[in-house]
Formats: C-alpha cells, structure tokens, sequence
C-alpha cells in the first residue's frame, strides 16, 4: 500500500500558521468520528503536542436520529481519551415536520451546538475534504445560486461572526482519507444513514460523483479550482458593494437598524441593484432571498409610488417601504402594548412593563429637554395611538402642528407610530418619548424634571 500523500498534523499546521492564534486560544474540532473527522483528531492530537500553548476540545454533537447514537457517543469519548484530548458530548433535539428537510435541520443543530463553544478569536475546524467541495458546488448548481454559492467552501472563513472556521483536508480527497485512516489503523463509525440515497448529498455520493469520477478522475480537483475562482470574483464583487452602500445607507433617529435610499439605489444599474440590495440584506443578518424573490422585491420598492403602502414578507424578515427608504425587520406580531396609569416618585430610577420584553424607563434630572413633573391633581398615564387630528406643540416648534402631520415631519413610519408611548397628564398628551415634550409642560431653569427611555431586552 502507498503512502498517503499527506500528514493531517501539517495540514492543520498550514492553515493555524497563516492564522497566528494568540495563547490561549481554543481550537474546536467537530468530531463526529466518522472516518474524516477521526482522522483529523488523530492530526490535531499530534499537532497539540508541539503547541501546548493553546487549548483544545472535541465536541460531538449527539443529534439522537439514530438506534446508535449513544454508541457512537461513547466511541468518541474512548478515543479523546487516547488522544488525550478533551471532549464534549452535546445533545441536540433536531427539528422535524412535513415540510422540513432533515438534514438542514441536522446541521442548524450541529452549527448552534458548536458555536456555543466559541469565544472571539477561537477556531472551529471541520473535516471536509475535496470530495464535499464537489458535493456542496452540485448542490449549489442545482439551487441556481451565484458565484457566492459556486464558491463553496473555503479552508479558511469567519464563522459565527467573532470566530474562524478552519478546513484543514479541503483540498485532500476522501480516498486519500480512508487509506491514511486504515494505514494507521484508526477506528471509526460508519453511520448507516450515510447509505441513504433519499438524502440529496447521500445521492450525490453514493450514484453522481463515481459516475463522474469514473468518467473524469480530476473533477474533484477541477472543481475544487472553478470554486476557488467563484471565491475570487465574489470578492471583487463584496469590496464594490462594500465602497458603494455605505453613501446609501442612513440612520434614522430612534430606529436601532439603519435603511437603505430606494433614490439612491435606483441610479445604479439592473445589475448592481440587485448586488446592493443583497449587501444591505446580508448587513443585518437576514437570509439571502433567491434571484426571482429579489427581482420581484426590487421590481415593488421601486417601481411603487411614492405614496404606496409597500409590505413584504420573507421567511423570517419582513420589507416595508415609507417614502424612499427601505426598512428591513424581524418579522413578529406586533407587540402587546399595554395602556396603564403610573406614580411618579420625585427622586430615583422607575420602570414600568409595557409589552413583553419591553420595558419604559423614568428618570429624575435637572438638565436637557425634559418634562416638567407631574402636579398633585394630575394622573400620569401611558398610552398607545392617538388621533391624528390631536394638536401638539413640540419643544422644537414655534407652532403646534396636528399629530398626523408631525409623525410625517418626523418620519415615522406608520406601523411604528401606535408602538410609540404616549405620556398623558389627566387627559392632556404630553409627551411622546423619543420625539418630543409638549412645551407648555418642559421644566424650566434648574427644576428636575423627568426623561423617559423605552429599553427594549435582548431575545
């Protein structure tokens, strides 16, 4: 039998090298112990022997789909212990249903497990090898994706934003794997559901890729290349969106994302809006609609008029258009509000629950803009949604102007103006926190007067 080409050790070495971790640092393999990752603990526990200065742990993700998952369990934390490598089994319970596609849901389970490992500066190797660069590139093709998904997988990627994702055998075939495997004698499981052709990628690897291989024995290497150029281009493309939207985007007052300017946009090209959308998209943490979604959305934000009322949902996002802006959210029923009478003490912090995970703040201070406190003959309240034809005169106006028309003045998109509070003395509207004080009610010269704050917890 040949020699293996390759050394799992020095390949890690390779990649960590490049990356120069500080002391201290975590490397987390994700350890399955098939036969890639096996190997690749075998190369990190011979890779931690000359570099005690950094620390290690196994994580085997336990997804509980098969009769054999304690087993395999068990298997893994046999052999941490003779690489003499710590271990983490984590249970994860995978979601299921009609609609949902097993192994997507295996994976989100597996990446959130892993993650939950992760400081900033970590690193989280993975054993994929050249053999599932072809896989992931076939499946990208048949989902129609772009040069960003064309170009696969890289051996070296930010993950889960603060950590990096290492992938020390990407550019080892799976042959070369089992073979370094069975010379070493390096036991491992095999998991039966990996001869399930009912699986896209079990189908690819088991019908599709001996076919081709049979046929062209450097696929997965030409492949590997054609990837390695979609990266490059995808690049070029990232750094011209990343010069270009940010003389797009504009932070509105009180509003804790920014918004996109539809004007803006519209005076690029077909092409490059469709890029700039997706940076903006991508800016805020939401998934990638398809090619068709965007056309569609693009298509409604800009050819509306300016009056519209434009709404878009998508998956776990939602699209609005007011005036010229775009505004991208979370989509979640809108919250609760709940109206009610408060007291006000005239010294300290006070805090009243207005919705769940939504919280009013008051405070006592003697500067700023500021509301006057309240009389002994008037009752504090909070409220949600106010006439528009209610007259106020805000602190920063020389005239009142109608409740309708200042929410205009100000910007405020109408499906936030009724989650705005309202503060009201007896009947009188006499504050809308984060916008204004009425001005006959502002406390003078050096009175204390109060400040309130909505404080929104994180979910």
């Amino acid at each position: 039998m040949e020699t293996p080409s390759f050394s799992p050790a020095t390949k890690i070495a390779a990649l960590i090298e490049q990356l120069g971790p500080a002391p201290e640092t975590k490397l987390v393999l994700a350890y399955s112990g098939g036969v890639d990752s096996q190997v690749l603990a075998a190369g990190l526990a011979e890779f931690a022997q000359s570099h005690p200065e950094l620390n290690y742990l196994l994580v085997h993700v336990h997804h509980g789909l098969s009769a054999n998952a304690a087993q395999w369990a068990k298997h893994c934390e046999l052999m941490a212990d003779q690489y003499g490598l710590p271990i983490k089994v984590k249970q994860v319970k995978v979601e299921s249903g009609p609609r949902v596609s097993i192994e997507a849901a295996a994976r989100d389970a597996r990446y959130a497990a892993l993650t939950q490992e992760l400081s900033a500066g970590d690193l989280l190797l993975t054993a994929h090898h050249q053999d599932d660069q072809l896989e992931t590139l076939l499946l990208a093709l048949k989902r129609g994706l772009g040069p960003k998904g064309l170009a696969a997988m890289g051996q070296l990627q930010v993950f889960a934003e603060h950590a990096y994702l290492v992938r020390p055998l990407l550019d080892v075939q799976r042959q070369e794997i089992e073979e370094y495997a069975k010379l070493h004698h390096i036991a491992h499981i095999e998991d039966e559901s990996n001869q399930d052709n009912r699986f896209d990628r079990n189908f690819l690897r088991l019908d599709v890729i001996p076919a081709l291989k049979a046929r062209w024995p450097a696929i997965a290497a030409t492949v590997s290349r054609s990837a390695q150029l979609c990266a490059e281009q995808q690049a070029l493309i990232d750094d011209e969106v990343g010069a270009r939207l940010p003389g797009m985007i504009v932070k509105i007052p009180n509003l804790a994302k920014p918004v996109l300017d539809l004007r803006l946009l519209a005076q690029h090209s077909e092409l490059w809006r469709a890029q700039l959308l997706r940076g903006f998209i991508d800016s805020l943490g939401f998934a990638m609609p398809s090619s068709v979604q965007l056309k569609q959305i693009l298509s409604q934000l800009l050819l509306a008029k300016e009056d519209a009322k434009v709404e878009i949902r998508l998956k776990s996002m939602v699209l609005r258009r007011f005036r010229h802006h775009l505004y991208i959210d979370k989509y979640q029923p809108s919250p609760k509000l709940m109206p009610k009478e408060i007291a006000i003490s005239d010294n300290g912090s006070q805090g009243w629950e207005i919705a769940n995970n939504i919280k009013l703040n008051a405070s006592i201070c003697d500067e700023g803009v500021r509301l006057r406190l309240p009389q002994s003959n008037e009752l504090v309240s909070i409220r949600f949604g106010a006439s528009g034809a209610i007259r106020c005169h805000p602190h920063f106006r020389d005239k009142g102007r109608e409740l309708k028309k200042l929410w205009q003045e100000l910007a405020v998109p109408p499906w936030l103006r009724d989650q705005v509070p309202l503060i009201y003395f007896n009947d009188k509207l006499v504050a809308a926190v984060g916008y204004w004080v009425e001005k006959r009610f502002i406390a003078l010269g050096t009175d204390v007067g109060l400040r309130f704050e909505m404080i929104k917890s994180v979910e």
